[in-house]
């Protein structure tokens, strides 16, 4: 990639809602040691039947079929996409103590299908969502670096960490790992997989495992894969900023992606990196029409295919910790207190006690005061949450163009809401009007997904 050659920020006639980020005649709208490349990279996420991925159309493809996995990397080659990331899935999701049959399904193993899509591209990373608590450094990293070699030097990971007994009831050692301890467990883990990739010898002794290893492959085109990591918390940005080289985040909003850039520079020039040493993909989610009246109609289908009347109640249940299945839809949102016990792992921690009764207020006044039924309000929520860029073709283009030129971001990491035709309109018309635009490349910039993310040697 290229840095694009643009006006000065405030010569460059931006929104009213960018240019008020721009602060000062340095224009340094995130840290006078960052400078915007002015360039996107695209990934594309293939979660598996999720709530967001419509899975109930005609044209909506098997979840575990090869052949939505090849239709839909293919595309996203044939529009330069940087990656392809699947998700994991140790244990099915349940939703009241049963596994929840409108979230995500069973995925298939990562690395064995990214293996077989290797064969069937050229260009494309291949990243695979891989937890550091559930499996073993060197068993890991020596599958990763095969990974890498096989592709020619186009893998990445996504280093999760998790810390639940439900997790871990697959695996012999549920709930070992306190929760201020993923992160740090995750590095020395992390530490581990890169000396086997440089071929070292391994002596390691912690406090979750001890390792005796020799790494035994050579390195791959771009040396060793690429660190992906999506924790946004603070101690997930310093994670990120010590070890990786990419992190999606959840921010959909300009200033939001300005803040969050700012803490990463922030935290990665501490880390004694360089201030661009970590690439930023948020999450996304894309629908695109020829006018924006048509966008408008577009999404307001989408979302009515997403969100039905039995996820809408089963979203507030995972809220409230007990049964709704009394309340209307089609009615205001329910007028009893959640169960303020502490819930099972599958509602996360945001659910738990005083915090549950402060949301559920929260939520009531706001549907009252929008005049929002439960219906309503879920399916306004749900795509508040996705970091949607919805609109005409050209207008969600020059909105990417700012966030290119402000340097708040360095791509989008795309959820499509169908498989495996959503990524079409992007490529047939986003991508083109953003390369007329100078911020998406024509080309892969070379073979490794390395170097398609603008990231240096190691």
């Amino acid at each position: 990639m290229t840095t694009a050659q643009f006006p000065t920020l405030a010569e460059s006639g931006l929104s009213p809602e960018a240019a008020e980020l721009v602060t000062g005649p340095d224009e340094h709208p995130i840290h006078p040691e960052h400078t915007p490349t002015g360039q996107l990279a695209f990934g594309v996420f293939f979660q598996g039947v999720n709530s967001s991925t419509i899975w109930r159309l005609p044209s909506s493809g098997d979840q575990v079929a090869w052949e939505s996995f090849e239709t839909l990397i293919r595309t996203a080659e044939r529009g330069k996409f940087a990656a392809f990331f699947l998700g994991e899935g140790l244990r099915l999701r349940e939703h009241r103590g049963v596994p929840f049959e409108l979230d995500v399904a069973g995925r298939p193993d990562a690395q064995t299908l990214l293996a077989a899509l290797a064969a069937v591209t050229k260009d494309i990373g291949l990243v695979a969502t891989q937890n550091t608590t559930y499996n073993d450094p060197v068993d890991l990293a020596r599958r990763l670096q095969t990974l890498d070699l096989l592709s020619a030097g186009r893998a990445g990971w996504n280093i999760v960490t998790t810390d639940n007994a439900w997790t871990g009831e697959n695996f012999r050692r549920g709930g070992y790992l306190d929760h201020a301890d993923r992160y740090t467990h995750a590095e020395a883990f992390v530490q581990v997989a890169e000396q086997y990739w440089r071929g070292e010898q391994v002596a390691h002794d912690g406090a979750h495992y001890s390792v005796r290893a020799q790494g035994d492959l050579p390195r791959s085109a771009q040396g060793r894969p690429v660190l992906f990591q999506a924790g946004a918390s603070p101690a997930g940005q310093d994670f990120a900023a010590r070890t990786a080289d990419v992190i999606f985040s959840p921010h959909g909003s300009l200033a939001a992606a300005v803040e969050f850039r700012r803490s990463i520079v922030e935290r990665t020039v501490a880390a004694g990196r360089d201030p661009g040493s970590v690439k930023i993909l948020p999450g996304a989610e894309i629908v695109l029409a020829p006018t924006e009246a048509e966008a408008e109609e577009k999404i307001r289908w989408v979302r009515d295919l997403q969100i039905g009347p039995e996820q809408a109640i089963a979203l507030l249940e995972q809220y409230w910790g007990r049964d709704l299945s009394e309340f209307d839809p089609e009615g205001p949102l329910p007028d009893v207190p959640p169960e303020v016990v502490e819930s099972g792992v599958t509602r996360g921690s945001g659910f738990q006690f005083a915090k549950a009764e402060e949301l559920t207020r929260q939520w009531r006044e706001e549907a009252a005061q929008k005049g929002q039924s439960i219906l309503e309000f879920a399916r306004a929520k749900s795509g508040s949450r996705r970091g949607a860029f919805t609109g005409s073709y050209d207008a969600v283009a020059d909105r990417l163009v700012e966030f290119a030129r402000l340097g708040a971001i360095d791509g989008l990491n795309i959820t499509p809401w169908l498989i495996p035709s959503g990524l079409d309109d992007i490529v047939d018309h986003l991508i083109p009007r953003l390369q007329e635009r100078g911020v998406y490349p024509t080309e892969y910039a070379g073979s490794t997904l390395r170097e398609n993310l603008g990231l240096p040697p190691v």
